[in-house]
């Protein structure tokens, strides 16, 4: 179970989000909506311990994130706005990377299978630095082929430069997750049809609670 109590968050002078409560349990997909600059990828930041808010905390299996650090990070995986893609390492080489630091199984078979996974077979040996923004995404969301068995997703707008088919295979891995009894958290600015027992969306911007 995911939690959050009483977030706070403050940018210079302003205030953009306060007294924030989310409860999110196994199975459930959370969107995070709301316009531009009212904090979503700020809220998705303070879910992964990436950010403090200004009061408030997130607790993870009813324990702070802030005691719990590396423990925590092993049972999340986070996909952000940008896709921490190395121009200067191959599609391969940049998938084994980002599974090396988060734990994750990376052998070459498993590696590849996932890059194809996101149709990216025969793109494995390539720089990305000459691949297309759409690419580049799919190496970052290739991640998520490797995290079946990481309960907790935060993607923050994981459907961005993907084409109609990138969008739909990402679709049902998010709904795969979830059948799975995983929790998944994003930021989506487009409608997504997503199969979910559980869903909620928690809105930012305006004085409302989160709904299911």
């Amino acid at each position: 179970m995911l939690e959050a109590r009483d977030l706070e968050c403050t940018r210079g002078e302003r205030v953009l989000f306060s007294a924030l409560a989310l409860r999110v349990e196994p199975g459930t997909l959370l969107r995070v909506a709301g316009p531009n600059g009212t904090g979503k990828t700020s809220l998705l930041r303070m879910l992964c311990g990436l950010l403090q808010p200004t009061q408030g905390e997130v607790r993870w299996r009813e324990k702070p994130i802030r005691l719990l650090k590396e423990e925590y990070w092993a049972a999340l995986a986070y996909v952000g706005h940008l896709n921490g893609v190395k121009d200067d390492l191959t599609a391969a080489e940049n998938l084994r990377a980002s599974a090396g630091i988060a734990g994750l199984d990376a052998d070459e078979g498993t590696v590849r299978g996932a890059l194809d996974a996101v149709g990216l077979a025969g793109f494995e040996d390539s720089l990305a630095r000459f691949l297309s923004q759409g690419q580049k995404r799919r190496i970052a969301l290739a991640r998520l082929h490797l995290s079946g068995a990481v309960p907790l997703w935060i993607l923050d707008e994981p459907f961005t430069a993907l084409d109609a088919r990138g969008v739909a295979e990402l679709s049902a891995l998010v709904a795969r997750q979830l059948a799975g009894g995983g929790i998944v958290v994003l930021t989506t600015h487009q409608e997504v049809p997503v199969a979910a027992v559980r869903a909620a969306t928690v809105e930012l911007g305006r004085e409302r609670e989160p709904r299911s």
